[in-house]
């Protein structure tokens, strides 16, 4: 496929054309979207805690876009992002020290 200045990928997501999917599945703000998958996928037990490191970063760069984009579009999945991501942190980090500290106590 051939990308031209017209295409999407190019453009500001200011130039590109409205659709009903935008205001669903925020695909102009691809870091809102990555920070909203990841904190999802944070409750996976080992990757989980590297995920929701992700999350807050994918989170807060995609409430920066929406600021500088409004029709980005997206606030609502960067700060699902942002909460489950810290959420997550906080619990892995505790089940962290928590097995650490088992460690060296026995």
């Amino acid at each position: 496929m051939k990308e031209t200045a017209e295409h999407p990928i190019n453009t500001p997501p200011d130039t590109v054309t409205p659709d009903a999917t935008a205001g669903i599945i925020p695909y102009k703000n691809v870091p809102a979207l990555l920070g909203y998958y990841m904190g999802v996928f944070s409750l996976i037990p080992v990757i989980g805690f590297f995920l929701s490191i992700g999350a807050l970063v994918c989170g807060i760069l995609g409430l920066i876009r929406k600021k500088k984009h409004p029709n980005a579009k997206g606030s609502a999945h960067a700060w699902v992002g942002i909460i489950a991501g810290g959420i997550m942190f906080l619990v892995h980090s505790a089940v962290l020290a928590l097995m650490i500290t088992g460690i060296f106590l026995a």
